[in-house]
């Protein structure tokens, strides 16, 4: 039985799925935050917040990495880890350099870094020809204007360090790219108290289907689990409306998705991972988006489990811990599933959502949750305001269609009594 240290996690499904994952597996984790009511504040289900079940609740200044990690070390001699995760972006290469110092199983930190950082990411990819965008690097107003002449519009505007589609934006002219510039200048610091990186991404427009590639890699070799189609909405915002696995390609234009993420993943130096790779299907071929060196999120390794029977969250642990991942298949009688999120028309309190009981009675949803009458609607602006969900499970490429129609019914009615 292995004990993994976790430090900190999402709040979301990953908070829940991952701490399962590790335990159904026979081992334990001990959980180190810097904020333990950042987690008690957003419980993402009834009863005890699943991280709570943690051997050992342990607090510490994560955002400061040498201090993290003098104090684990401390750690690790009395309690005695044998692999460390997080499932938050913002905490991924402070764990590959903790693993790296305790002398524990983990990817190389430098190859974690570039991943997380998308000004890095874009420059190795170019460097190893890696199909990608066209892009410009700029820290300010002025550096971004003389890029997006150079380049021409439409641009896509990304922080290089922000997750969950945070203030990426499609800009046509000078006067919203000034716009997007200013407005994510005035969030210099992230969820997590982190400053941010100061440098800006600007993108060629990429068209066609978005999916994602669902990957293991370990000990140097990558196994492609699946492929994960992608619903995006709200422009010029790119917020993810729903996902199906597996994605419904043909095979060549599969071999070109997966090899195309392979290099990536390849390219970045990245091992030892459990990975997301979201990949553009323009008319040109296929374009890497980005890469994420964890398990998808969006509940996207729900998908994969559904369908395949492979936990991904279980794998993540296994690959921790140093073990081989688990990645047989299984005949789970699913030959698709979705998941479709229920976006806020608008901001504002909500009275209620309309609806809950199709899905109680339907018998192919699998799961689904709705936020509660008094909760405050936030923009469309990015995967962190979504209002609900609804899973499903079906045929071979019905799932998508069956949890959008599902979603499509619901009605969401807002505190001042005027449906949305």
């Amino acid at each position: 039985m292995g004990h993994l240290l976790m430090v900190e996690s999402w709040v979301g499904a990953m908070s829940t799925l991952l701490p399962r994952a590790i335990r159904e597996a026979g081992h334990r984790f001990s959980f180190i935050t810097r904020d333990l009511h950042h987690y008690l504040r957003s419980n993402p289900v009834p009863g005890t917040h699943p991280l709570l079940g943690a051997e050992n609740l342990l607090t510490c200044e994560t955002n400061d990495v040498p201090a993290l990690a003098a104090h684990a070390e401390q750690l690790h001699q009395v309690l005695g880890f044998d692999g460390v995760l997080t499932s938050c972006d913002y905490y991924l290469p402070a764990v590959a350099h903790l693993a790296h110092r305790l002398g524990l199983p983990g990817a190389p930190p430098e190859a974690v870094e570039r991943a997380c950082s998308k000004d890095l990411t874009r420059r190795a990819l170019r460097e190893a020809d890696v199909p990608g965008p066209a892009f410009a690097l700029a820290e300010t107003a002025a550096g971004l204007e003389e890029a997006a002449a150079a380049m021409g519009f439409p641009l896509v505007l990304k922080p290089v360090d922000l997750c969950a589609g945070m203030f990426v934006r499609k800009v046509h002219d000078e006067a919203e790219l000034r716009d997007a510039y200013a407005a994510l200048q005035g969030f210099p610091v992230n969820a997590r108290g982190q400053r941010r990186n100061p440098t800006v991404l600007l993108e060629e427009l990429l068209t066609g289907p978005e999916v994602s590639v669902e990957t293991v890699t370990f000990q140097g070799r990558t196994t492609v689990v699946g492929v994960t189609d992608k619903s995006v909405a709200g422009a010029p915002w790119f917020v993810e409306t729903g996902h199906m696995f597996p994605a419904a390609l043909d095979e060549a234009t599969e071999r070109a998705v997966t090899g195309i993420a392979v290099a990536a993943i390849e390219a970045l130096g990245l091992d030892n991972v459990v990975g997301h790779t979201e990949v553009k299907i323009t008319p040109a071929g296929p374009r890497i988006v980005e890469v994420n060196p964890r398990p998808a999120g969006n509940q996207i390794t729900e998908l994969v489990r559904r369908v395949t029977g492979i936990d991904l969250a279980a794998a993540y642990a296994q690959v921790a811990l140093g073990e081989q991942p688990s990645l047989e298949r299984a005949d789970t009688g699913a030959g698709s599933a979705a998941i479709s999120f229920l976006l806020p028309p608008r901001e504002g309190t909500l009275h209620e959502i309309t609806g809950a009981g199709l899905l109680d009675a339907a018998d192919d949803v699998v799961d689904y949750k709705l936020k509660p009458a008094g909760h405050r609607a936030g923009p469309a602006t990015s995967n962190n305001n979504y209002l609900g969900h609804v899973m499903v499970t079906a045929g071979p490429g019905g799932a998508r269609a069956r949890a959008e129609s599902l979603v499509g019914a619901l009605e969401v009615r807002y505190a001042e009594g005027v449906p949305a």
